[in-house]
């Protein structure tokens, strides 16, 4: 699954250097700001985003709500919905808000300086398991966990993979499947309570940092090709206003710079945001089509 990066690096051109507003707080229509739950619970992601919240509050001269939505699948239906009006939200969330209500991205977000990561399936060290191959040959005997089913990496481009490799329907091939957050796969896996999970890499990296979770109990048995990273969308009335997407792109084209000072904007390893269209998600979208969970439009 390959990107191709002109869409998002060579969008980078298209952030419009529009000067901020007047700071307004309390003034104006409040923007809906939902984040999707990429902390391990809902008090510590309001805590690490909030300071990314009030940055587009200032920039955009108007208050800005900050709310954490406890799934992906929650997040895009919000966005879709109209009842959230910029969303940080994962690649096949943003597909999902995209194809169902005409929800845009206007840019993506940076780790370590790019705008990619990776779908992973992890086992601990007792599992036997040395490949997802093997994986699958055993699987009337194993558990599995997915994401849930609004993830990119816990749920749609793992479900592609066991499908290319005839396995069309994993609740049926193995022993057990449940479907629960990132951090809990990592967490259960590592226990040995499952003997695999789908996860991302910079869930497992961070969780690895943070001491969450032991590097040598959560082996990793498959890679997926370059996904691209988390989508900052809006719904589609304010799409519309094209002042304010110039706005928003100039405010997140501001964080990254504004990292060396105020490191507080983003979690370790995001690195800032590069303007990006619906291109650059074809990959998840041919992704959604090839396993039956999007239609043709």
């Amino acid at each position: 699954m390959n990107i191709p990066r002109r869409h998002v690096l060579g969008a980078a051109a298209t952030f419009i250097a529009a000067p901020a507003l007047p700071t307004a707080w309390g003034q104006g229509t409040p923007l809906r700001f939902g984040v999707g739950l990429f902390q391990p619970d809902r008090e510590k992601n309001d805590t690490t985003y909030r300071p990314l919240a009030h940055h587009l509050a200032a920039r955009l001269g108007r208050p800005v709500q900050l709310r954490t939505v406890d799934t992906w699948e929650g997040l895009a239906k919000s966005l879709a919905a109209g009842e959230t009006d910029i969303a940080l939200l994962g690649p096949w969330g943003y597909v999902l808000a995209n194809q169902t209500a005409g929800a845009q991205v206007v840019a993506t977000i940076l780790y370590d300086g790019k705008p990619e990561y990776f779908a992973i399936i992890v086992t601990h060290p007792e599992s036997g398991l040395k490949s997802a191959a093997d994986l699958i040959a055993q699987g009337k005997s194993r558990s599995f966990a997915f994401g849930d089913k609004g993830s990119t990496s816990g749920y749609l481009i793992p479900l592609h993979f066991f499908m290319q490799q005839g396995v069309p329907d994993p609740e049926k091939h193995f022993a057990k499947v449940l479907y629960t957050k990132h951090q809990a796969i990592q967490t259960q896996v590592t226990a040995g309570q499952l003997d695999a999970g789908a996860d991302y890499n910079r869930n497992r990296n961070a969780m690895i940092e943070q001491g969450l979770i032991q590097a040598d109990r959560s082996r990793i048995i498959w890679q997926s090709a370059p996904l691209p990273n988390d989508a900052v969308a809006l719904n589609a009335r304010l799409f519309q206003d094209k002042t304010l997407v110039a706005r928003v792109q100039a405010a997140l084209q501001e964080v990254g710079p504004l990292l060396k000072t105020q490191p507080q904007l983003l979690p370790n390893h995001y690195t800032g945001f590069v303007a990006s269209d619906n291109r650059f998600y074809k990959p998840i979208r041919d992704a959604g089509l090839a396993t039956g969970k999007l239609q043709p439009t």
